[in-house]
């Protein structure tokens, strides 16, 4: 199918994709399945997490969103979930930070009095054809985002969770399907999807879910900022449905992952990769 040849600068804004991601702005319904819970979604601006965040919403949930410093994206998907009747909290700021980390917990827990989503979804790829195209600086700033602000962030949730919190950490097809032109990036995915199996097992006593959810070739603002012209417009192309997903075919899988229907559903990875199996 394609896509017209775009890029951005890093981290990407949604706004200014052709075309612009669905995100179920116009098509996601809900049925009150996340009546009264509070969410805390991280890279919720744009692509997978603002899906997520509207879903959550019209399901009924308040959610914080933190994001890096995609403001007028974030302040769109603010409209959105007040409109569905829902409070939510903006917080802007690095990830990779431990102490933002902690920062974007105790806003949440201070807001809401508690909370009963994490959904551990900001990340950063780049793409390089050799090794020696990756500075130690952008490895360090790979792993620190994506697998270390899982750490950082569930480790100041849990004295904010009780029985009946879920904790997601979106993975990738990468995990065990590794392109090598983003090698950084598919470790840190990897470490996602094993850490999420780790936290089932330590947090079951307690009550607690968690689980990964490992998208294939999404069209979100980390594609056209992120990989060269030519692979943007035949990115997707190569999956047994022939396409790129939507965010919006994201979501329903986030939202049962965090619901009481998904109450036996842990250490799962779920894969939504339009027909590329994972192990």
């Amino acid at each position: 199918m394609g896509f017209p040849d775009q890029q951005q600068e890093v981290p990407g804004l949604q706004s200014r994709m052709e075309p612009v991601p669905d995100c179920g702005e116009k098509s996601y319904r809900g049925s009150g399945r996340l009546a009264g819970k509070r969410a805390v979604i991280t890279g919720g601006d744009s692509g997978i997490g603002r899906a997520v965040a509207i879903a959550y919403a019209r399901e009924g949930a308040d959610v914080l969103i933190a994001y890096l410093n995609e403001d007028d994206d974030a302040a769109e998907v603010a409209r959105l979930v007040e409109e569905a009747g829902r409070k939510c909290i903006l917080v802007s700021g690095d990830l990779a930070d431990p102490a933002h980390c902690r920062s974007v917990i105790d806003r949440a827990a201070t807001e809401f009095g508690g909370i009963d989503i994490l959904v551990s979804n900001a990340a950063y790829q780049m793409t390089h054809e050799s090794l020696d195209e990756i500075s130690d600086e952008e490895w360090d700033y790979t792993f620190r985002l994506n697998i270390g602000a899982y750490f950082y962030l569930i480790k100041a949730a849990l004295p904010h969770m009780s029985a009946g919190a879920s904790v997601i950490g979106s993975s990738s097809v990468n995990s065990d399907m590794p392109s090598p032109e983003l090698a950084p990036y598919a470790a840190t995915k990897a470490a996602i999807a094993n850490f999420s199996a780790s936290l089932a097992q330590l947090l079951g006593e307690k009550g607690i879910r968690v689980n990964s959810v490992a998208p294939g070739p999404i069209w979100t603002p980390l594609i056209p900022a992120t990989m060269p012209p030519e692979k943007v417009a035949s990115f997707g192309d190569d999956t047994p449905l022939g396409r790129a997903g939507q965010p919006a075919e994201l979501a329903p899988v986030y939202v049962l992952l965090a619901s009481d229907e998904g109450s036996y559903i842990s250490g799962a990875r779920v894969a939504v990769t339009g027909g590329r199996p994972i192990l």
